[in-house]
């Protein structure tokens, strides 16, 4: 095999390859004899048939499978001999089969960087903290309780108060005119909640049975009715009934009834709970820390097709939501040019993490196991009861979507590495500073 580098621009590379044509008809002619030994057909004994017929009837399919094999096999030999790593698989052009001459082809790619390892120990992070408090126990466990809260009817006559639900018929109209599903009859509104149209609640507030009234209230602009979005409307209110909300009282017979112990094991599951959620949090706010630390030290350069997958990637997710007119109001004021570049730089960023995660769990043999998959297509069947095994056929069927729950484990136990060599230390913050959204 005679290899010519014709390319050395950047990560780009590029080779000419050239096999001789004796090679290929050798592996050729031996694999018609190996088939010749196997082949059946009328007027022969198994294995007996002519290698001319062999030749006839698998020729071309013979020449093509041996190309294929050629290629493949030069080009990993070439690859490893050379330790380059492609960013993606090579690109192949055959400038002569081989069939009557040398099997010549081009290996055109883009190879992975060289790239240092950060020095994790040199690290230093900072982890936000938020213990739980017994008022937040107490807050989680009374939102539990009015969540299954029963409404009796309100004997005597009085107007309607925050936490109650009053029955109306109730008639929507749009410049004096009746609009497609404005209407209701016995609909229940609970005064001082957020299940209608802003205003809705707020303004039959104090209705009691029997009495009418008119409303105005203004439509969302971005109510999914186009007619109606932005649009100022009236109804025709006309209260019929009252229900009050009776909350249960927080004891040892309401946890039993919900299937705890006791109100003490009741209370211990509501802390467990909300200590898993600080500690989700908690993880999340200083894994996005370290691998902005990461980022910082990820100067090295990047193969194109690489980013430009990613950018295709993230602008697929753009259009779509700017289709559907859910882009963020940010975004949506800015010109496609600035927006294209933004998400390319984040696109480039996300390459080079990526990239240098990669390299970390190379260098210090991260693996993700057989057992670490079960664990998340575990979690991923209890998002979905009732369909585990429609989930474990798709993941039977789909190497692909195996890969895609693999990725997230191994950058996740790379994280943990790091996180053990850094040095870490915890601040106490405050629930909202805890669990804002921070911007990337």
């Amino acid at each position: 095999m005679q290899v010519t580098e014709t390319l050395t621009e950047g990560l780009k590379r590029g080779f000419t390859v050239v096999i001789p044509g004796s090679d290929l008809s050798e592996k050729r002619e031996k694999r018609l004899a190996e088939l010749s030994k196997t082949m059946q057909m009328p007027g022969f004994r198994p294995g007996k048939v002519p290698l001319s017929m062999v030749r006839k009837r698998f020729g071309d399919a013979v020449a093509a499978e041996i190309l294929e094999a050629s290629v493949n096999d030069a080009t990993d030999q070439m690859l490893s001999e050379r330790s380059l790593r492609p960013a993606v698989s090579p690109k192949v052009e055959v400038v002569n089969p081989g069939t009557d001459a040398d099997l010549e082809f081009k290996v055109e790619m883009e190879i992975l960087p060289e790239v240092a390892l950060p020095d994790l120990k040199a690290l230093n992070l900072v982890r936000p903290t938020a213990p739980v408090t017994d008022a937040e126990i107490d807050e989680a466990m009374t939102k539990f309780a009015e969540q299954r809260a029963a409404f009796e009817p309100v004997e005597e006559t009085r107007a309607a108060a925050t936490g109650d639900v009053l029955s109306v018929d109730f008639l929507g109209k749009l410049d004096g005119t009746p609009f497609e599903g404005g209407a209701a009859q016995d609909a229940d509104v609970e005064i001082g909640g957020s299940g209608f149209i802003p205003g809705f609640a707020e303004q039959i507030e104090g209705m009691s049975p029997g009495e009418e009234k008119v409303i105005t209230v203004t439509f969302p602009a971005e109510y999914h009715a186009a007619n109606l979005a932005g649009k100022e409307v009236t109804f025709d209110i006309k209260a019929k009934a009252l229900k009050r909300k009776v909350v249960p009282t927080l004891d040892d017979a309401f946890a039993e009834a919900n299937g705890f112990e006791n109100l003490a094991d009741f209370r211990e599951f509501f802390k467990t709970r909300l200590d898993q959620a600080r500690s989700s949090a908690s993880r999340m706010k200083v894994k996005r820390a370290l691998l902005d630390e990461l980022a910082k030290q990820a100067d090295f350069p990047v193969p194109e097709t690489l980013v430009a997958a990613e950018f295709a990637e993230i602008w697929r997710q753009v259009e779509a939501e700017r289709a559907n007119g859910r882009l963020d109001a940010e975004d949506a004021a800015k010109d496609e040019e600035t927006l294209r570049s933004e998400y390319r730089a984040i696109a480039d960023r996300r390459v080079r993490l990526g990239l240098l995660v990669a390299e970390i769990g190379r260098a210090n043999n991260v693996q993700v196991t057989e057992p670490d998959l079960r664990r998340a297509m575990i979690n991923e069947m209890q998002q979905f009861p009732g369909q585990e095994k429609m989930i474990i056929d798709f993941f039977q069927k789909n190497p692909r979507a195996m890969d895609r729950l693999r990725g997230p484990i191994f950058e996740d136990k790379v994280v943990d590495h790091a996180l053990e060599l850094a040095t870490v230390t915890d601040q106490e913050v405050s629930t909202e500073v805890l669990f804002a959204d921070d911007e990337d």
